[in-house]
């Protein structure tokens, strides 16, 4: 008995569904993915976006998730042919990488034109709030960094505290940066050039597999909180 055309097309359905299932599942691009386009629809509700921007977003969206599902398709393919290291297969992956990057970038730039003017103003309320803030606020923050990194090196078996990568001194240095640049700029525009640079610091040091994204986290924190204290002393 011949299965009828809507069968057919239910089961179709069905092994896509898989197939975004199982990327999500098992790719941590794809996991990254999903959250920034949740925290991005939920921003375009706060701040209310109009139509045609709400498109924009969801094209860029998609297109980003897009581009990951075919870069997934084509490195099992790949995998399947190839049993030993081929160049030419390392470049295949290289390229369809490369696809990710730019609809990631796309989105990015995208996005931040959308949102900038109507987080320019919170941002810049944020800040002046954090520097105006009692000191020992910030001091119990840096203190329960300081216990959150001995108690992750104990659990870890570290004896030594004052060794190993934990937390990252380059992603403190950067977020420290980040954090001077946005006090003492006082602009959202230059703040978010420093955030980039400090993203890109973060990235370097995960991808040179360096640090952890446990100890770049730690690290940046770290870097901001002691920044902040600094700039309410003075």
């Amino acid at each position: 008995m011949k299965d009828c055309p809507n069968r057919s097309l239910i089961s179709s359905f069905n092994h896509a569904i898989e197939g975004i299932i199982y990327v999500l599942r098992t790719q941590r691009n794809m996991k990254i993915h999903f959250f920034i386009a949740a925290a991005v629809l939920i921003a375009s509700l706060f701040f209310r976006i109009s139509r045609l921007e709400f498109m924009v977003l969801l094209f860029a969206i998609v297109l980003v998730m897009i581009t990951e599902l075919i870069n997934t398709a084509i490195e099992f393919s790949i995998d399947v042919v190839t049993t030993t290291f081929d160049p030419l297969a390392k470049v295949a992956k290289d390229i369809a990488a490369a696809a990710v990057l730019l609809a990631s970038l796309n989105a990015v730039i995208l996005g931040y034109f959308i949102f900038f003017n109507r987080f320019n103003p919170y941002a810049l309320t944020i800040l002046q709030k954090i520097r105006n803030a009692p000191v020992h606020v910030t001091c119990i923050a840096i203190l329960l960094v300081v216990l959150l990194v001995i108690a992750v090196k104990a659990l870890f078996g570290e004896r030594n505290f004052l060794r190993g990568g934990l937390p990252s001194g380059h992603s403190a240095l950067a977020g420290a940066l980040f954090c001077a640049i946005a006090f003492i700029s006082g602009n959202a525009l230059v703040a978010s050039l420093g955030l980039l640079l400090a993203l890109l610091v973060f990235h370097s040091r995960a991808q040179a597999r360096i640090h952890s994204y446990l100890e770049i986290v730690i690290g940046a924190i770290l870097g901001i909180l002691i920044t902040i204290l600094i700039f309410q002393l003075i």
